[in-house]
């Protein structure tokens, strides 16, 4: 777009100075570019009118003609406005308590006018608060039946910025703005699509002729805005794959030992495909910059392991880096076990470490000594330097930003290094083409052999005693079990009592069998004792928040009981599942509720039943949730599209990629005369635009 929608909002008519700074203020809208880009959220037939006999309860917002025949205030110190009008069939009361002054002006007896709201019934008589309002005569020149609805607030609202009031500036904006809006995709992408052009897709959004224009514009503003996002994603992959060296990581004989004297058990097909996925790029002399996928328990910690060895055996050094003390240890002593099999040094770094152990970790590091460094956001310290980091992991857990990703980057002077980032949670494809678009993504889609599925069930608050009598049986077979509470934002109190309410009910239940509790309002050594004590084996039953959702791992512990299963997401309903199921035992998740449930809740609990497939699940959760939420606020630049909807619209994100690959293969630096609207449009967009999508 032209420098023209850069013009401030003030600037347009029937806005001014004060109309603007409410709308900067509340709706974030600040230039004409902002405005047009304002889309309506639906849309009303307005081609319907009422008769006030006919209005009834069931009615939401009805338009009724009616004639205004008196008006009067009412009311001692806050008073109302009340104006009487009337059509053939009867007679009805439209009603304001804000800018009556203006209303009343604006209002003559005897005028006749269109009314749009909501009807109540006071008595017998039918009344309409702060209805819309449009004199008949200049609505029936220009009239469109169907009628965008803009999303407003209640300050703009006493502004008279209500919908219909939005849409008036719209009216203004549109009728000069239009000559202005240039074509951003070339004819060729037009038509193979069939998609209508900008200025049409515009005008249509805003005003639609009919729903069938409606749904080609939406489909053409849906597409451009997928478009670039992936153009910009997919120019970026092609960039870093010319542009960044990476090291020659290629030498397998660690690799070889490992597999041929120490592998505990045999590799799945799908961890041996992301392996071999993952050597390509690192012996290409290319940066690897990789996405694994996997869900709880399919084997990623291996897979991030054997990538390590072939870094070590070409002479680099490697690093994971994970986003809680609780998780690093837990890889750390997962792959101690492994390091000192293969007489690798690898060590520990986090906030708890002390200084003199510290200074041991930075010299080996340095001198090339020690081989695989475990840690937290600690790695990230400039006074951790490197010999020759090689290979940099990642476990995200989405708890990452961008910007933390990217300093590891800065750990080797000479080359940067190769970059997995794994992630336990699965993503729905449509999200991952957003998110990761620069990555290339494997998926590890298989768990390990011997392991079987958890078998999962609903039970409701009634049959507690009947759960308590399963849990009986298998504590007597020998198994553990986690009793999960959730946390409750609104209150830690209330969390803490219905957890202590739990474990008394439970120390009742089970006298005999020692317990475990663990919570976040517990000190951090409090907390460890208790989880190695359940570790061990010395605790058969953990009662716990749900702090244990990232947290340690128990092949004995075969029964995960949920309460208030209602309250969880379903990410995280997922992710607790995940905690049992580790060995090779048959292991069950029971999620307990009450029995009044949301229809979001039924859908959510139902869903966890019937699949263990962490895809999914997470596609469940992308259409109840939207993906703002469910990526949290790092991510959420990332999704923030003013009219696309990752959840809904995945077709067309597809034949938008689709689009933008091909555009790419043929012309990388949009220099062709057709793509001249393309190169246009990415400029545009970089001078505006920060850059978020550099994954790590």
């Amino acid at each position: 777009m032209s420098r023209f929608f850069d013009t401030k909002i003030e600037f347009l008519k029937g806005v001014g100075p004060q109309k603007a700074a409410l709308l900067n203020q509340e709706l974030g809208i600040f230039t004409y570019g902002d405005l047009v880009q304002h889309y309506p959220f639906r849309y009303e037939d307005r081609s319907k009118f009422f008769k006030i006999r006919d209005l009834h309860q069931d009615l939401e917002n009805v338009q009724i003609i009616a004639k205004v025949m008196r008006m009067e205030l009412v009311g001692t110190g806050k008073r109302r406005l009340v104006a009487h009008v009337a059509d053939e069939t009867g007679e009805m009361e439209m009603t304001w308590f804000k800018g009556i002054q203006w209303i009343q002006k604006k209002l003559p007896p005897g005028a006749v006018y269109i009314f749009f709201g909501k009807p109540a019934q006071f008595g017998r008589k039918w009344s309409i608060a702060h209805p819309e309002m449009e004199p008949l005569s200049q609505s029936a020149e220009k009239r469109n039946s169907f009628q965008p609805v803009y999303s407003t607030t209640e300050k703009l609202r006493a502004r008279f910025l209500d919908s219909r009031g939005i849409s008036k500036i719209m009216e203004q904006l549109i009728q000069v703005c239009l000559p202005h809006i240039q074509e951003t995709l070339p004819q060729d992408l037009l038509q193979q699509y069939q998609l209508i052009g900008k200025q049409d897709a515009v005008r249509e959004i805003h005003f639609p002729t009919d729903p069938a224009r409606l749904q080609r514009a939406r489909k053409r503003l849906k597409f451009e805005e997928f478009f670039f996002l992936q153009l910009r994603l997919l120019k970026m992959k092609v960039t870093r794959t010319e542009k960044y060296r990476g090291q020659l990581l290629e030498n397998t004989e660690l690799l070889k030992d490992f597999y041929e004297n120490h592998i505990p058990f045999e590799l799945t097909g799908a961890q041996k495909r992301v392996i071999r996925e993952a050597y390509q790029d690192m012996k290409s002399g290319k940066q690897m910059n990789r996405l694994i996928q996997g869900d709880v328990g399919s084997g990623k910690t291996m897979v991030a392991f054997i990538c390590m060895l072939i870094a070590i055996s070409s002479g680099a050094q490697a690093c994971l880096m994970a986003p809680t003390e609780i998780l690093a240890n837990q890889h750390f002593e997962g792959l101690k076990e492994y390091a000192d099999m293969m007489g690798i040094s690898i060590a520990l770094l986090t906030g708890s470490v002390k200084k003199s152990a510290r200074k041991g970790i930075h010299e080996g590091l340095e001198s090339g000594e020690l081989k695989i460094l475990i840690g937290t956001h600690a790695l990230l310290e400039d006074v951790v330097q490197f010999q020759n980091l090689g290979l940099a992991i990642v476990d995200e857990q989405h708890r990452f930003g961008v910007a933390q990703r990217a300093k590891l980057w800065a750990k080797n002077e000479n080359f940067y290094p190769h970059v997995l980032v794994m992630t336990a949670t699965p993503i729905p494809r449509t999200l991952a083409m957003t998110l990761y678009g620069d990555l290339d993504v494997s998926v590890i889609d298989e768990l390990p052999a011997g392991r079987k599925p958890i078998q999962t069930v609903h039970r409701y608050d009634k049959d507690r005693l009947k759960v308590f009598g399963f849990i009986n049986q298998e504590v007597q077979k020998g198994r553990q079990v986690y009793i999960v509470y959730p946390l409750i934002e609104e209150s830690e109190k209330l969390n803490l009592k219905n957890l202590m309410d739990g474990y008394e009910s439970i120390a009742r239940a089970f006298p005999n069998y020692p317990l475990s509790i663990v919570h976040g309002a517990m000190k951090a050594d409090a907390k460890d004792y208790e989880m190695q004590r359940f570790v061990k084996g010395e605790t058969k039953i953990m009662i716990a928040t749900t702090v244990i959702e990232v947290g340690v791992n128990v092949p004995n512990a075969s029964v995960m009981v949920i309460e208030n299963a209602e309250r969880f997401g379903l990410s995280q309903l997922h992710q607790l599942r995940g905690r049992v199921g580790r060995g090779a035992e048959q292991s069950y998740c029971i999620l307990m509720s009450k029995y009044e449930l949301s229809k979001d809740s039924r859908v959510r609990l139902e869903t966890m039943v019937r699949t263990n497939d962490g895809f999914e699940i997470a596609d469940v959760d992308l259409k109840l949730r939207g993906p703002g939420d469910l990526m949290g606020t790092q991510q959420s630049g990332i999704t923030d599209l003013l009219i696309a909807d990752l959840s809904k619209d995945a077709p067309i994100l597809t034949l938008a990629r689709d689009a933008a690959q091909q555009i790419l293969a043929n012309d990388p630096n949009l220099s062709q005369p057709e793509n001249a609207p393309i190169l246009r449009q990415v400029r545009q967009q970089k001078k505006s635009a920060v850059n978020w999508s550099r994954i790590s």
